[in-house]
C-alpha cells in the first residue's frame, strides 16, 4: 500500500490534520501522521503541560520524521502544512519521499520576505527575546488573524479550542536569526539539490502568516534541475487543512504528487 505522510505545523499537533488522514485513508492510502518528539499526548495535555514544546528542537524534530518514513515500505508522498512545509523541504532535501508538498508552508533558510502580516502574526513569539526559552500561545484573537481570518467567529473558536497548543519559542527566534548567522542552520536546504523530489508549494491568497509571496519567494530560490511548482488558493487562509472546500485542495495536491512520483 502506498504511503503519505502529513507534517504538522506549529501552533497545532497531528489533530489538525484529521480531516485529511480519514479522506486519505477512504482512497486506500497508508496515512501517516507523526507528532513531533514529545508531542505524542493530545492537545489539551500539552495546554496543561507545555514543557515537551519549550524542549524541542528542529533538528529532533528533522530526525524523528526520518526515522518514521524510514519504517515505511517505500518513500511516500510528504505533505506539510505551514512549519511541517519548511519540514518537508528539509525531507526532500536529505533525499526522503517521492514527492512533497508544502502548504501554506514556513520559509527555509534565506527567504528573506517578511510581509507586514506576516509580522504581525509571528508578533506574540518575536515581541520578546525572552520568548527563545518559552512554548509561547495565541489568544483567540491572535488565532484567527494568524489562522483563520476567513473564518466566522463561531468556527474560528471552535478549531482554537480543538487544535491549539503553543508554539516553541526556541524554533521560531532560531528561524529569524538564522539568517543573520554565518554557516548553514537548522532548517537549510541545498536550493541546487538536483536528486530533490518534486516539490509543490501550496499558498492560501488569504493566508496572513504566510502569504503568498513567501510561498513565491521560497520557491524562486530552488536553482535545481527538477520540478519546483507553485499554486494558489482564492480565498484561503492559514488553517487551510480545516477550511471549507479543503477537499478539493487535499484531492488537487494528491493528484500532482501521485503523477510527480510516478505511482
Amino acid at each position: 500500500m502506498k504511503s503519505i505522510v502529513l507534517v504538522h505545523g506549529f501552533w497545532v499537533t497531528p489533530r489538525s490534520w484529521e480531516h485529511w488522514v480519514d479522506h486519505y485513508q477512504r482512497a486506500g492510502y497508508h496515512v501517516v501522521a507523526p507528532s513531533y518528539p514529545g508531542f505524542e499526548v493530545e492537545v489539551e495535555a500539552l495546554n496543561a503541560d507545555p514543557s515537551p514544546i519549550e524542549d524541542v528542537t528542529a533538528p529532533e524534530i528533522v530526525e524523528h520524521l526520518e526515522s518514521v518514513i524510514r519504517q515505511l515500505d517505500e518513500p511516500p508522498i510528504i505533505i506539510g502544512h505551514s512549519a511541517g512545509g519548511a519540514f518537508t523541504q528539509v525531507l526532500l532535501d536529505h533525499g526522503f519521499g517521492a514527492a512533497g508538498v508544502a502548504l501554506n508552508s514556513a520559509p527555509t533558510e534565506g527567504v528573506l520576505v517578511t510581509p507586514l502580516s506576516q509580522i504581525k502574526s509571528t508578533l506574540p513569539v518575536l515581541k520578546n527575546p525572552a520568548n527563545r526559552h518559552k512554548a509561547v500561545g495565541l489568544t483567540p484573537e491572535q488565532w484567527r488573524y494568524a489562522f483563520t481570518n476567513t473564518f466566522t467567529e463561531e468556527e474560528s473558536l471552535e478549531l482554537y479550542q480543538r487544535y491549539h497548543i503553543p508554539a516553541s519559542g526556541r524554533i521560531l527566534w532560531g528561524s529569524v536569526l538564522a539568517n543573520f548567522i554565518p554557516g548553514p542552520q537548522d532548517i537549510h536546504v541545498d536550493y541546487h539539490n538536483d536528486k530533490r523530489a518534486p516539490l509543490l508549494f501550496v499558498s492560501g491568497s488569504e493566508d496572513h502568516i504566510m502569504p503568498p509571496s513567501v510561498q513565491r519567494s521560497n520557491a524562486k530560490h530552488y536553482k535545481s534541475d527538477t520540478v519546483t511548482e507553485v499554486r494558489e488558493y482564492e480565498g484561503m487562509a492559514h488553517l487551510l487543512p480545516a477550511q471549507k472546500g479543503w477537499e478539493q485542495v487535499a484531492d488537487d495536491v494528491l493528484a500532482w504528487a501521485v503523477e510527480q512520483a510516478g505511482w
